[in-house]
């Protein structure tokens, strides 16, 4: 072995199977520059004798990193979904190398959720990208085994397909939309109620996707088409406008004079408050890109009307109020809605069970003065008894 220095620089020389092996340390420490010799022999050493490089284990936020950019081809929502749980897990697990979380970090990590009121989907959704990044690193199926052992598994979640929002609380709604301040919240309702459009999809609508008949300022009648939607049935499908819809958006619209085929129904834009009123206003509009989320002024919205819905409870209220009517067939339910799963459809095969009774009730009533027919079914059960 030899080291010597070339102007500021250490470097090294050798044999190694008869080849000379020379090369810059990159530095001026002698010390450095022997260990950097040492490390390049054995490198060889172990190359030729066809001995695998073992990688360096990394630290749980690097694994989670280069776990996060695999996932890259996923859809907008799950990436985000992910990206929001590495970025949860990093807090918990950062600085740990990945090699030492054990069964017992993964319970109590759960724990702790449960403890903070999240919802146990929640709560499984973060343990798989847990188990997705110890996964990509060989390490999990020791936790795995342990959890088996121990007889750990993923917590219970709900499986109903929401429910219908009732026509009192959907008053309060209202009356607590009306005083929200973001002015996008009341057609975003009367539109998701009334048409059953997913979140995803009221954002993605464009001008060119509505047919509007307008009479001396206001919508008169009108339908859209859905452009984008998470199934093949929902895209394309379309869905008239109630007299509602019709009266909410011809104001909505009428906000934005500047607007073109292509421009979004809802754009981003900002909200502030203006006067001495301090009514809301918005300004900052930008129609060539779709609004962001509307979580926050929901929430608000629900909390001020003593009432707790999801927003994609107002797809389910749609579907059902279409199921409570018997003359509407289930063909025109999954025409209008898009996508009803199975589990959706025995969930209002029950409702629609309910509005045929209903409906013959009405026949009841309406045979009320036909009372011979009572009799005379009970006299022929008593002719029969003595027979």
């Amino acid at each position: 072995m030899s080291v010597y220095k070339r102007g500021q620089t250490y470097w090294y020389k050798f044999l190694f199977q008869g080849q000379l092996i020379r090369d810059s340390a990159k530095t001026n420490s002698k010390t450095v520059a022997r260990e950097a010799e040492r490390a390049r022999r054995r490198e060889l050493e172990l190359a030729v004798n066809r001995i695998p490089k073992r990688d360096r284990t990394p630290l749980f936020g690097i694994a989670a990193r280069e776990w996060l950019a695999s996932k890259n081809t996923l859809a907008p929502k799950s990436l985000e979904r992910f990206q929001h749980h590495v970025a949860t897990l990093t807090v918990e697990f950062g600085q740990r190398l990945i090699c030492d979380i054990s069964a017992d970090d993964v319970l109590r990590l759960r724990s702790k959720r449960i403890s903070e009121g999240l919802a146990p989907r929640t709560v499984n959704y973060e343990i798989a990208a847990l188990r997705g990044i110890l996964k990509s690193k060989g390490f999990w199926g020791g936790v795995l085994d342990e959890l088996e052992r121990r007889g750990i598994k993923k917590l219970p979640e709900r499986h109903d397909v929401g429910r219908a929002i009732s026509s009192a609380d959907e008053q309060k709604l209202l009356d607590a939309i009306a005083a929200s301040r973001s002015p996008a919240l009341l057609p975003l309702f009367i539109l998701a109620i009334d048409t059953g459009l997913r979140a995803s999809e009221l954002r993605s609508l464009t001008r060119r996707d509505l047919s509007l008949v307008w009479e001396n300022g206001t919508i008169h009648q009108g339908a859209l088409t859905v452009p984008k939607s998470k199934t093949d049935a929902g895209t394309g499908r379309l869905v008239p406008f109630t007299s509602r819809a019709c009266a909410v958006l011809s104001l909505w619209l009428s906000r934005f004079p500047n607007a073109e085929q292509c421009s979004y129904v809802f754009p981003r834009h900002r909200v502030g408050l203006g006067g001495d009123a301090r009514k809301p206003f918005i300004w900052d509009i930008d129609l060539s890109q779709p609004i962001g989320e509307w979580k926050k002024a929901w929430r608000l919205a629900f909390e001020e009307a003593a009432v707790r819905y999801r927003w994609h409870d107002c797809r389910h209220s749609f579907i059902s109020r279409l199921a409570e009517n018997p003359h509407v067939s289930e063909e025109t339910i999954k025409s209008l809605a898009g996508h009803v799963s199975k589990r959706m459809l025995e969930r209002y095969s029950h409702i629609r069970t309910q509005a045929k009774r209903d409906a013959i009730a009405v026949l009841d009533g309406r045979n009320s003065d036909f009372a011979w027919a009572h009799d005379w079914a009970q006299s022929k059960a008593s002719q029969k008894t003595r027979s």
